[in-house]
């Protein structure tokens, strides 16, 4: 994904070939009272697209949570709306890893109709202990995928 400034002179979006997709169909309750999808959940997508990704890597975060004490916060979202998605619309969500840290991932999203690109977003997600609530090293393995 290429910053805004790029996008806006119709440069390329997400290979399909490098990044995880989630085919989503949206439903009444995704959308407002003029069946567009209402802006909130299209950061929902995402969640859903980076807990099926985690889940088709073997990594399940409600074990990750049960054993290591360890989940995801989202601490930062950069998000572009560039069209609306409607109601019955197919959708497919494209998730990549941008940067990947010792206890962070940037994940970049994009949301296509087709072919079209609806939106964007850039999202930082920290590794934390639950138990203190702090930052914490991400899984060896996890990291190690």
């Amino acid at each position: 994904m290429q910053p805004k400034s790029d996008r806006d002179t119709g440069s390329e979006s997400l290979p399909v070939s490098s990044c995880y997709s989630l085919p989503v169909r949206v439903y009444y309750e995704d959308t407002d009272a003029g069946a567009v999808v209402y802006y909130a959940n299209y950061l929902k997508f995402c969640e859903r697209a980076r807990t099926e990704w985690l889940r088709a890597l073997g990594i399940g975060q409600q074990v990750m949570l049960a054993e290591q004490q360890l989940g995801f916060v989202v601490r930062s979202v950069q998000a572009d709306y560039l069209a609306p998605a409607r109601l019955d619309d197919a959708l497919e969500v494209r998730t990549r890893i941008a940067t990947l840290r010792r206890a962070s991932l940037v994940f970049d999203h994009e949301i296509h109709r087709d072919n079209e690109l609806l939106f964007s977003a850039r999202v930082l997600v920290a590794s934390v202990d639950m138990r203190r609530l702090r930052p914490a090293a991400l899984p060896a393995s996890l990291h190690a995928l």
